[in-house]
């Protein structure tokens, strides 16, 4: 049998992460009094600002240990689109729209190779969003970097009117679910130790996978804000979940006293699949981990479901529905997560 690896094995505890966010977020108790005062959201996927009609959105994250699959492969072309999309689609949860951008690189020493591919995954991304990237920030930090680490913030904008909150949740709202592109930008410690712990390269073919390991966990994450903006502009939206660190969890965030049941979970990707058979992990740490298929959560009306479902495209469908009792459980794989 496979040794068991689970996520805090591999060196990232997903609980002491969130107690660590709780220490540092208690002491954060200062507003802004006027316009560009806060729009309290707590544990949404982003910030929201006070301007008026309008409320700005700010948001942060990075591309994580992806950049060392990155650097093993010499591959960095595509890590600026998952810096864009990690950014961009926590911030469509609240409806709003990117509409800025800027980058940070912090790197041991100046490389041109490098940041000029950086530079062609960003540029990518951006289109993608139809978000412009207005500036950024290269760090040289030879005593605190070894290689280089990537990060992005972005700005968007949405109507206090039609900001999406997850409030509007009721019990029987079905819950329709994006498929990803793979592993995403998540998780990557634990697949990476999966792998070394069999001894198998980023340049190897496995079976169960189309193409080398490396490649399968470069797939660039997707990016869902053209069509969750359409589906924003033509249906009602209760509310919206990225399923990034912390899988299913995230959907707790969603709406307190409210809980969702995923009866017809979406088909993992055959990098989840193979990851599984290797580490022996549990299902309860896949779905706790990685987004096993499913990167994006519309929650709409019962009424409209398939219809918004035909909307969102290739592969979305309904997964699921909220419920009373609160939490996240999927029935077939006996699975619940009562806490973010």
């Amino acid at each position: 049998m496979a040794k068991r690896m689970t996520y805090a094995k591999a060196g990232v505890d997903i609980d002491k992460k969130s107690s660590s966010i709780a220490a540092l977020v208690k002491h954060l108790k200062y507003r802004r009094k006027g316009l560009g005062g806060p729009v309290d959201l707590p544990g949404h996927f982003t910030g929201l600002v006070d301007f008026g009609d309008f409320a700005l959105t700010l948001c942060t994250d990075g591309v994580g240990t992806k950049l060392m699959v990155a650097d093993a492969m010499k591959k960095w072309d595509t890590v600026g689109i998952d810096c864009v999309a990690m950014n961009v689609n926590d911030t469509i949860c609240v409806g709003s729209e990117p509409v800025a951008f800027v980058d940070y690189i912090a790197i041991d020493r100046p490389n041109e190779k490098i940041t000029s591919e950086v530079g062609k995954g960003l540029e990518a991304g951006a289109r993608l969003s139809n978000m412009t990237i207005v500036g950024g920030e290269i760090a040289v930090l030879p005593e605190i970097i070894n290689g280089f680490d990537l990060a992005g913030t972005c700005l968007g904008m949405v109507m206090k009117s039609r900001i999406v909150t997850g409030e509007r949740i009721r019990p029987g709202d079905a819950v329709i679910g994006l498929p990803s592109s793979g592993i995403h930008s998540n998780g990557l410690t634990l697949a990476r130790k999966i792998f070394e712990g069999h001894r198998i390269g980023y340049r190897e073919r496995v079976k169960g996978l189309r193409r080398s390991v490396g490649l399968e966990l470069l797939e660039p994450t997707t990016i869902y804000v053209k069509q969750v903006l359409k589906i924003l502009s033509d249906f009602e939206v209760h509310g919206m979940a990225n399923v990034t660190g912390g899988g299913l969890r995230n959907l707790i965030r969603l709406k307190k006293g409210t809980g969702f049941e995923i009866a017809d979970p979406m088909k993992a990707n055959d990098v989840f699949r193979v990851m599984q058979d290797l580490g022996g992990v549990t299902d309860q740490e896949m779905y706790q981990t990685f987004n096993m298929g499913m990167g994006y959560v519309l929650v709409v009306p019962d009424d409209i479901s398939s219809e918004v479902s035909k909307a969102a495209g290739k592969g979305a469908k309904v997964v699921g529905h909220a419920t009373r009792k609160e939490g996240v459980r999927v029935p077939s794989l006996g699975l619940e997560y009562t806490e973010y």
